[in-house]
Formats: structure tokens, C-alpha cells, sequence
């Protein structure tokens, strides 16, 4: 089976995650540089076959969105595009990713994370991303 990688974007730094083979359970990979974003998933992709891509997008539960209705939407928006124009085969999903950074903090703690490894820049954002799949792979389930 082919695995779903999900992607929780930002300007600097872009968490990844992925799923296991089976695509039921969601996995943190790593924090990347957002310059380094596409090289990293292209690497992804032609490493184990790829059934698409998760991005989390604050406020997307109705999808009915306007650019700039956050500080980070037209680039989320941006960055769904190149994807797309990337990989033209592969889906691009989008998933609200609102609280998943402050869910993020927990589940690290409940994980054992210290304190001094959570104030790490970027060290939260592949648990997010992790997190936003996870939404992904719930919402797939239940429909």
C-alpha cells in the first residue's frame, strides 16, 4: 500500500509526518528548513509509494476561505500549488490544523519530551504535521 505524508507548513520550518504502510496510523518524521520542503519530499515520494498529501490549513473546516484570513493562509495556499504543479497525480488534501500546535505540547509531554527539547525551534512541528494526518486518517475513516 502507499503511505500519506502530511506537511505542516510555515515560512521558516515545514513538519512532516507520515503514514505506516497501511495508512491507519500517523507518525512524526522530521522538522525541514521550508526551503528544503519539495527536495525532502521528493525524496519521500520516490522512497515508498505515495498515496498524497495532508496540508493543514488554520481555519479550513468550511474551506470557504479568503486569502490572508491568517497570517499564514496565502502561503499554505502557495505551497498547495507547487505541490500540485509537482505532482500532478498525487492529491492534495486539506485539513484544518487549528490547536494542533498546542496538541502538539501535549502529546510531547504525554510522550515524555523534555521541557528544554519542546523550546527547540521546530522541535513541535513534525508532531503537528503528525497530528494533522492523524485528522486526515480519522475523517477518511468515518465517512
Amino acid at each position: 500500500m502507499s503511505r500519506w505524508i502530511g506537511i505542516d507548513f510555515g515560512t521558516a520550518r515545514t513538519g512532516l509526518a507520515y503514514t505506516d504502510g497501511s495508512g491507519k496510523m500517523a507518525f512524526p518524521f522530521k522538522t525541514v528548513s521550508t526551503s528544503d520542503v519539495l527536495n525532502i519530499l521528493d525524496k519521500l515520494v520516490k522512497e515508498t509509494p505515495c498515496a498524497g498529501f495532508v496540508l493543514g490549513l488554520p481555519n479550513a473546516w468550511g474551506l470557504n476561505l479568503q486569502i490572508g484570513d491568517t497570517h499564514s493562509t496565502a502561503a499554505i495556499l502557495a505551497f498547495q500549488k507547487k505541490l500540485n504543479a509537482k505532482w500532478p497525480s498525487l492529491p492534495v488534501q486539506i485539513v484544518d490544523e487549528t490547536n494542533t500546535s498546542a496538541e502538539a505540547v501535549s502529546a510531547s509531554i504525554a510522550g515524555g519530551m523534555k521541557k528544554k527539547k519542546r523550546r527547540e525551534k521546530g522541535s513541535l512541528d513534525a508532531v503537528a504535521a503528525a497530528i494533522i494526518l492523524q485528522r486526515f486518517l480519522e475523517q477518511e475513516k468515518s465517512q
